[in-house]
């Protein structure tokens, strides 16, 4: 575990964006619309050998944003979407959806996907680099961007597709000994992914998967 995580929280907290802007980039990756590229991470991340098992394809580019509220003690903004949407309802996720034609970027679909779904303003957000693509079982290449969010937000939910949005301490999420390793069945086939329970709120799956991808660029070796 990294030391000034477990020992200096809040030193950890203050510093994150500076780390952040010294190890990631806003360049697309090629294997975002290209699935013979590689650099991708994803849902079978803890057993890739799963992916040919599964016969599962990812081919639909898609952004979200991670957002990172600049307050004395960082926190990540988080949704909960409603139940009846088809991709992952019910779960906690992060504001993004698939990309559209009219999107400059990935960056311009993460904004538009965090406006439409939360009511975020552009003007509060600076982007600051991608994480890693990740492939979804459901089918998704997401890029997601890491953003510092200015904390003097107000939030309009789209009641269609979020039912809730809430924070959560980064220092949580960027200590390893809270990144459980679990495992479920999937149609007959055992899969591992993450999970991150804080409070009363279960953060798995590719929310979670992307978290720790954030640990791992920011934090890593």
């Amino acid at each position: 575990m990294n030391d000034r995580i477990t020992r200096e929280p809040h030193a950890a907290a203050a510093s994150f964006f500076d780390r952040a802007r010294a190890r990631l980039r806003l360049e697309v990756p090629p294997a975002l619309t290209d699935p013979l590229a590689t650099g991708a991470r994803g849902d079978l991340d803890l057993d890739p050998a799963l992916w040919e098992r599964a016969k599962v394809k990812a081919t639909r580019p898609a952004a979200v944003l991670v957002p990172v509220v600049d307050r004395g003690e960082a926190s990540v903004l988080l949704t909960l979407r409603t139940a009846e949407l088809a991709s992952h309802a019910g779960q906690v996720a992060f504001p993004g959806g698939k990309i559209d034609s009219a999107d400059e970027s990935p960056v311009a679909a993460a904004l538009r996907e965090a406006r439409e779904e939360i009511g975020l303003a552009p003007g509060l957000i600076e982007p600051i680099g991608y994480l890693d693509l990740y492939l979804t079982f459901s089918g998704f290449r997401i890029l997601p961007t890491v953003a510092r969010i200015k904390p003097d937000f107000t939030l309009t939910l789209n009641p269609s597709e979020v039912t809730e949005a809430f924070e959560v301490p980064l220092d949580f999420l960027m200590t390893p000994s809270n990144h459980q390793r679990k495992t479920r069945d999937w149609n007959g086939i055992a899969r591992e992914y993450y999970a991150m329970p804080f409070e009363n709120r279960y953060i798995w799956g590719v929310t979670a998967g992307i978290l720790r991808n954030l640990y791992d660029r920011v934090y890593g070796a």
